[in-house]
């Protein structure tokens, strides 16, 4: 069993898979567009092709892992995501290029889905917090280094070369899980995969109104955040006018946010009631959100005075969202697979969502992209206080095989 740093280090790498699916390729979407003759409308719908797949396949993710345990399916996920990545780079038209991605999106949550079960699987209350905490550190620099890394791989190797890259990092990935990922859930706790008890156990868990409360409080905190991002194309090229590699403008300031959000949780974890936590990061996010929209009422565009609420929303949302997501867990102790799944997918389709209709028509106007981040925090607060108190969370933690 590897030390709790270490494992965090390898899920948050797991995890890194879905930024760098999504944010990479971003400063390649003019070239994308011209190599395969394709429409940008057509090249946008390839973020919403991955992420419906994403987000439908992130319901079976966690039930593989509660019937076949935790480290199997990772490892079968990786050698898919190798083959769709490889297909990516490949791809001589824009229908090509959509089916992989669909490929990479079937693949592509496991880590993140299977690594939040591993860390409730033997850890639980505080230090579960911490480690959800430090993962989530880890994971913040992704978002970081994904655009500025495709900016500058577009520019020097063409934007199949980013793809390629994605394969390189996916193969040195399931080396380091082959021979580092621990199985965290003996035989004698997994569930079989019959179709009658998974039909129970998605039922228990789409039926619980407080899933939906928590769940959809980390689902629009993530989609105030994840609209600059699905519209970055247009909000960092066309209103700030800025080149493919300078979107370290905007990804800079939301990773610093998350990481010293994730930072100061792992501070907090034990000390701070969890809803004054979550109090202090929506008075933070909300404050982000409303200056964002005052400036952009008052004056034009411009770096760094439209980036720079990023950080701080990013910064309240990383407050809230680790321990949100492990009480989404503690509502189901004996299907936490199922329940990671469920929460991963309410996120995901959301994305979606808004990569492929909300950012689109948001996009054109700076005003309108923060009003969008506005409904958003507006939305996550009324999905908090609707679900009640938080219950109390159980102290059994779960020995790993």
């Amino acid at each position: 069993m590897p030390r709790p740093g270490q494992l965090a280090a390898l899920l948050a790498a797991l995890a890194m898979l879905a930024p760098f699916s999504i944010d990479a390729y971003l400063p390649a979407f003019p070239a994308i567009a011209q190599s395969l003759g394709a429409e940008p409308i057509a090249v946008q719908q390839t973020i919403t092709a991955y992420m419906f797949a994403f987000g439908g396949m992130i319901l079976w993710h966690g039930a593989i892992s509660d019937a076949f345990g935790r480290r199997l399916p990772i490892l079968v996920a990786l050698f898919v995501f190798e083959i769709a990545s490889l297909g990516c780079a490949l791809s001589t038209s824009i229908g090509m290029l959509l089916a992989f991605r669909v490929l990479q999106g079937l693949s592509g949550g496991a880590g993140i889905v299977i690594g939040r079960a591993m860390i409730r699987d033997i850890y639980a209350g505080p230090t579960a917090e911490r480690l959800m905490a430090l993962v989530t550190m880890i994971f913040a620099l992704g978002p970081a280094i994904a655009p500025v890394l495709g900016g500058y791989i577009v520019t020097v190797a063409g934007w199949r070369g980013i793809f390629v890259f994605l394969a390189l990092y996916t193969l040195v990935l399931a080396a380091a899980a082959f021979w580092l990922l621990p199985e965290t859930l003996p035989q004698v706790l997994r569930k079989p995969l019959h179709a009658r008890v998974l039909a129970e156990s998605y039922w228990r868990v789409f039926s619980t109104w407080r899933f939906h409360c928590y769940a959809g409080t980390v689902a629009f905190n993530f989609g105030g955040l994840f609209l600059y991002v699905a519209a970055a194309p247009v909000f960092l090229i066309e209103h700030l006018h800025l080149s493919p590699r300078q979107f370290i403008w905007l990804f800079a300031p939301l990773v610093a946010g998350m990481f010293l959000g994730a930072l100061t949780v792992n501070r907090l974890a034990g000390r701070t009631r969890l809803s004054s936590q979550v109090r202090i990061g929506f008075v933070l996010m909300g404050v982000a959100a409303v200056s964002n929209l005052a400036y952009h009422l008052s004056f034009s565009p411009r770096i760094p005075y439209s980036v720079a609420g990023l950080l701080l929303y990013s910064f309240g949302m990383a407050l809230v969202a680790p321990g949100v997501t492990l009480m989404v867990l503690d509502l189901f102790p004996e299907i936490r697979g199922i329940a990671a799944s469920c929460q991963s997918a309410t996120q995901t389709i959301l994305g979606a969502i808004i990569a492929g209709l909300i950012a689109p028509l948001l996009s054109p106007s700076v005003v309108w992209l923060a009003l969008g981040q506005c409904a958003f925090v507006a939305l996550a607060i009324l999905a908090w206080h609707a679900g009640g108190p938080p219950p109390r969370r159980p102290a059994i933690t779960v020995a790993a095989a």
